[in-house]
């Protein structure tokens, strides 16, 4: 019995090795030969870019598509990469940017980092992306940090005036049903005594006829 379970064993062990394998295979937009990942000139956006690419990958080319910016982390679970290509994308140099200009300073491989140039904002266009000065590309994210500041003071000035709509609201249908309470509440007494009234004049008619 152990002789059979082993070599079965083995080969479910060489089968989820192989799966795994497979699981991270070639991104569907990308060709892929042995471990060189080609991504160029396929219209990349951040939108349809890859989340993730074969851990085994040395070259990666993502150079000729519409990139503006590189998700943070997608590049470092690629220990093995030694080559990747960047040129022809028009990197916007905001805050967006500092990851792909942290990761081309730490790399020493054959990256080319002579080409990979900004876009936009105007004031940074033609700027190596490399070379951007931390302060220069903070600069940027002010205004978009004021536009944000801007958008979350008039959505609480507009929240706070719905809730105080709400609430003299509430007060105005408080006070009505106060007001239409103590209306019942006095017609039902004015109802109730009015029944149980009995006038002097019926009063003496009553005493008199119980006397004769």
């Amino acid at each position: 019995m152990k002789c059979v379970v082993a070599p079965l064993f083995l080969l479910l062990s060489v089968l989820g090795i192989r799966a795994g394998k497979a699981a991270v295979g070639c991104p569907g937009v990308c060709s892929c030969r042995g471990t060189v990942v080609d991504c160029s000139g396929r219209q990349l956006t951040g939108a349809n870019l890859p989340s993730s690419f074969p851990p085994d990958t040395t070259e990666i080319r993502l150079h000729d598509n519409h990139l503006t910016t590189l998700p943070n982390g997608l590049l470092d679970s690629l220990p093995r990469l030694r080559v990747a290509t960047l040129h022809g994308n028009p990197w916007t140099c905001d805050c967006g940017v500092l990851y792909l200009r942290g990761w081309l300073l730490k790399q020493s491989g054959d990256v080319p980092k002579g080409n990979v140039t900004c876009s936009s904002p105007p004031s940074l266009r033609g700027r190596l992306v490399m070379y951007l000065v931390e302060e220069e590309v903070l600069n940027t994210c002010h205004y978009w940090l004021c536009d944000l500041a801007l958008t979350s003071q008039i959505s609480l000035v507009i929240f706070i005036i719905i809730q105080v709509l709400l609430l003299a609201t509430v007060i105005l249908f408080l006070r009505r049903f106060n007001r239409l309470s103590r209306e019942a509440r006095r017609t039902a007494e004015e109802s109730f005594t009015g029944g149980e009234h009995v006038s002097p004049a019926n009063e003496y008619v009553m005493l008199k006829d119980r006397d004769s």
